[in-house]
Order: C-alpha cells, then sequence, then structure tokens
C-alpha cells in the first residue's frame, strides 16, 4: 500500500495536517503533486539510483517532495533546516545530489551553498523563487498530476545525527519490489507494534528531516492514515494536538517526555488524551523514572525501540515488558542481538560488552566510506554490525543499554556509564537537561564531569553545583559521582533528542582548554 491507493479509495481524506495552522493536504492533493514533481525529475534527467536533496522546515508540501523519489527510484536525502550553509553542502556533495529543492523559508542558506555545490544541475524553490533557485510551482505546472507510468520504488539515503563526528550517509540498494508496496520492509513491523492502519492519526512533533519522525510518517500514508505534524515541539502545544486532532498514536524522544512533565500539573491534566492508542518513544536511553512517571500518567500505551537510522537491527517492548524489566529498550526484532567484549568474543547474558546485531538482508554501507562501513562489523563475523552502543542482556534476552562506547568513562580502569549519572541529575527540580562525560585526570586518566543547563540560569554557579553533588551522593556510588559540574545556557542537544556530546566534550581535552564553571 501506498498514498497513490487513498487518492483514488479516499481522496479528500486529510494525508497531513500542520498542528499549529490547521491546514490540510489531502491525500489527492500529496498525490497530484508528488506526481508532477517526479515528472519533472524525470524530465531533468534523473534516472533510478540518482540523487536529490530537501532542504526544507516541516511544511505541510514536505510529503509531495519525498513521494516523488519514492516512486521513481531515486534516493532522497532529507537535509537539516538549522545546518550552516558548509554543513549543507558537504551533505549535498557527499550525497552526488544532482537537484536541490529548498523553501522560500531558507533561501539565505539555499543561496550561499550555491558556490559551494558545483554539481547540482537543478534548483528549485517551494514558496517562491531567488537568484538561483526557480519556482517548483511553476517549474512543475506544464506536468499531469495523474498516475505515473513505470513507477520504481525508491529510498531514503538519510544522514546519520553526527554526534560522534561528521554525518555519515547510509546507503541501501533500492528496493526490489513494486512501488505500489510502500516501505516493504517496515510496513509489517509498524503494523504489528504500532497498529498502523487507515484510521490512525499520527503525531509528529520532531523535524522530518530525522530518519525516525519522516519514516514513521511515511508508514503512516502507506496505510492510509493521518499525520499531524508540528512544526517544532513544544510541550503544552503537544497535549493541545492530541486532543484537537484526537490523535491515536504518537512518536516521542525522552527530552520531549522530561518537558511535558515538568509542565504545571494544571497544564497536563487539562486535555484530553483519550483518544492515545499508542505512544512511541526512541532515539535516545529515557531515565527509568521518566519512563515510569509516563506510564502513570498515559496509561500502559508506550512503545520503545531502539535501533539506527543505519536500520541493521532492532528491539522493542510494550509497557507491560518495561514494568517487568525497567530499564530494558527490549527484545530483538527480525535478529539477534550478541554482546561482545573488546576481542570480540561473545558474552553471557548480563554481562557488559559492544551490542551487535545480526539481521538477514542489512545489506547498508556507508556513503563514499569503505572504512567505516568495515569498522561497525565484528572482526570475525561480518554480518554483525554495531551502532556503537555497550549494553548487556538479561536471562530473558531483553537489552539494556548502559552509553555509547565512544562516551564510556575509563577512571582508575574502572568503567562508568554516564547515562546512569545523566539519569539521576535530569530528576532534580533545578535541572532541565545534563550531559555527563571523562575529562583528564593526572591519577585516574579520567574524571566523571557534569554539564548542566539549569532551570534559571540565574541560579548557575558554585551553590548550585554543591546541591546537584549532595544529590548525587544520596543517589549513587562514590566512583560515580561527578569531580565537578559546569554550566551552560543550553546544552548541544539536537532536536531528534540526540545530545552533541562530543562538541561538549572535546575543548576539556584540548592543551589549551579554558573551560569556565559557567558559560
Amino acid at each position: 500500500m501506498y498514498p497513490a491507493h487513498f487518492a483514488e479509495s479516499a481522496p479528500d481524506k486529510p494525508a497531513v495536517i500542520n498542528a499549529g495552522t490547521g491546514q490540510r493536504q489531502t491525500y489527492r492533493e500529496l498525490v497530484a503533486g508528488a506526481n508532477r514533481l517526479a515528472r519533472l525529475l524525470r524530465d531533468i534527467g534523473l534516472r533510478p539510483g540518482d540523487h536529490y536533496a530537501i532542504l526544507a522546515e516541516n511544511h505541510l508540501r514536505y510529503f509531495e517532495l519525498v513521494w516523488a523519489g519514492l516512486n521513481t527510484g531515486l534516493y532522497v536525502t532529507p537535509v537539516n533546516s538549522h545546518l550552516t550553509a558548509p554543513e549543507v553542502a558537504y551533505l549535498v556533495n557527499d550525497s552526488d545530489t544532482k537537484v536541490v529543492i529548498a523553501t522560500s523559508a531558507l533561501a539565505e542558506v539555499a543561496e550561499e551553498i550555491v558556490a559551494l555545490t558545483p554539481g547540482v544541475g537543478r534548483r528549485l524553490m517551494l514558496d517562491g523563487s531567488s537568484a538561483s533557485y526557480e519556482s517548483l510551482d511553476e517549474a512543475v505546472a506544464q506536468y499531469s498530476g495523474g498516475p505515473l507510468e513505470d513507477e520504481v520504488r525508491g529510498t531514503f539515503m538519510l544522514y546519520s545525527s553526527g554526534t560522534t563526528g561528521r554525518p555519515k550517509g547510509i546507503r541501501y540498494p533500492l528496493p526490489e519490489h513494486p512501488a505500489a508496496e510502500g516501505d516493504a520492509a517496515l510496513l509489517p513491523m509498524s503494523r504489528a507494534l504500532f497498529g498502523f492502519d487507515d484510521t490512525t492519526v499520527f503525531l509528529s512533533p520532531a523535524p522530518l528531516y530525522h530518519a525516525a519522525p519522516l519514516r514513521v510518517s511515511c508508514l503512516v500514508q502507506c496505510t492510509g492514515g493521518t499525520v499531524v505534524m508540528m512544526a517544532k515541539f513544544e510541550a503544552e502545544a503537544a497535549l493541545h494536538a492530541i486532543e484537537q486532532f484526537a490523535v491515536t498514536t504518537s512518536q516521542w524522544v525522552p527530552t520531549m517526555f522530561v518537558r511535558m512533565l515538568k509542565l504545571p500539573a494544571a497544564s497536563r491534566s487539562h486535555y484530553d488524551l483519550s483518544s492515545m492508542r499508542v505512544a512511541v518513544h526512541a532515539a535516545a536511553p529515557c531515565p527509568t523514572d521518566i519512563k515510569s512517571r509516563m506510564i502513570d500518567w498515559w496509561g500502559p500505551i508506550i512503545i520503545e525501540y531502539y535501533s539506527g537510522t543505519e536500520n541493521f537491527g532492532t528491539t522493542a517492548l510494550s509497557s507491560a515488558e518495561w514494568l517487568d524489566h525497567p530499564g530494558s529498550v527490549g527484545r530483538p526484532q527480525g535478529c539477534v542481538v550478541h554482546i561482545c567484549d573488546e576481542a570480540g568474543a561473545e558474552l553471557p547474558a548480563e554481562e557488559i560488552g559492544t551490542v551487535y546485531f545480526e539481521a538477514a538482508g542489512a545489506d547498508f554501507s556507508y556513503h563514499n566510506d569503505p572504512e567505516r562501513t568495515a569498522a561497525v562489523a565484528h572482526p570475525a563475523h561480518p554480518g554483525w554490525r554495531t551502532l556503537g552502543d555497550v549494553g548487556e542482556l538479561d536471562a530473558d534476552g531483553y537489552l539494556y543499554l548502559s552509553d555509547r562506547r565512544d562516551f564510556t568513562i575509563i577512571a582508575g580502569g574502572v568503567n562508568i556509564y554516564p547515562r546512569e549519572i545523566e539519569d539521576v541529575l535530569i530528576l532534580h527540580e533545578e535541572v532541565t537537561d545534563v550531559a555527563v562525560f571523562g575529562v583528564p585526570d593526572p591519577d585516574l586518566g579520567e574524571q566523571v564531569k557534569a554539564v548542566v543547563q539549569p532551570a534559571h540560569w540565574a541560579d548557575a554557579g558554585p551553590e548550585l553545583a554543591q546541591r546537584l553533588l549532595a544529590y548525587c551522593k544520596t543517589a549513587m556510588a562514590p566512583y560515580k559521582w561527578p569531580r565537578s559540574i559546569d554550566f551552560t545556557r543550553e546544552l548541544p542537544r539536537q532536536d531528534n533528542g540526540k545530545l552533541y556530546k562530543k562538541l561538549l566534550r572535546d575543548p576539556y581535552w584540548s592543551p589549551a582548554s579554558t573551560a569556565n564553571r559557567t558559560s
């Protein structure tokens, strides 16, 4: 199933709703717009296997830009709308993009990349035009929005978040199934886990250039549901959208849970959330106390999954399973999880090591980077791959994540996992966000550093640091206590919930480091 089916059977049903404005795009409008653009891309000369990029905010017409490529055998690369021109140009050049489609809201950065992206053959703009970009609507006006001839299923080439280095293009071979089958690889699991069907009203509070919001929204449209798209996440506005649009299904990241839970009690209880059947969360580990409080508030409708943009393995679990296995990210779904030590030897249950997925048909690669592709594979089993996380399996086969392998702190030969400390500090009423990592120590090699985004910036300073250190001492063993706490106005957390911890950590390892207690 894919949107064209519903353009025929339910043409006036909303495929997309803008949560803030109430504007709607029907399945008829979505498919006609996608078909016109697909015909233009073919006339430009794009053929199956070619690439184009989308530089757009959460726009009502975002999905027609996507489905044009998914139905013509193209690689679709969404670009983060917050990137600077050099960062955008890197993705455009690295992906071998032939056409860039931007929106007028991003015209400034779109123009800035022109001189940096000489390989782009055509530039189009939604909602207007600019010096180097022609109007998309004028360019497609001559084409029919009717059914496409010779449809070929395309796919995404998404980029990793770049939280541990430069973003990596994640490439899979083009699917071999017909376009009319939609995302045949993920549809069965999405229906089984999330119950997607034509009654689904799916709230997407995150940016569509990220893997999970875009992929899941497209899966909703493969089943005839409606996507309710927020321009950006705001805690109370999300609750309002659930009530206003009778949302049945939603997807979140843990920082969104934290911010909704920190709303005043009157705000949390003001909205009718009874329409929700499933609330999915992923992207980052969720503190157990936060997850428990969300289940108490919303009921046992919360499903968690663990995966990556690379999509070579997934675990998942229901609320009932989580209550029996608190802190777990689930059991493998269509794959096998192996926990291995640094030498690659497989470890027994309840021992911590690198998490590897073994899954049939995961024929992925990092675009233009065979060394990085090889680096994620197990040294003795090329079909086992890791996202770089450390964790353990329990006796029942449930996976528990400890942290990113790259951010494990080794102090005096002892492994310390920052996530455990972060999960404690985030619960403090004076903390809005927190990051923990290792910094140089002349005796131990590394010591624990916490960087806190305080609830009120005026409180940042030694007295708050002492209160937080005292709080940590009531909740964890001494070797895990932060040795110092610094403050920042805002952590570099991406809007998919992932923390760009490398940006915080690297200055402390610089010989010229002059990190202050407040910044």
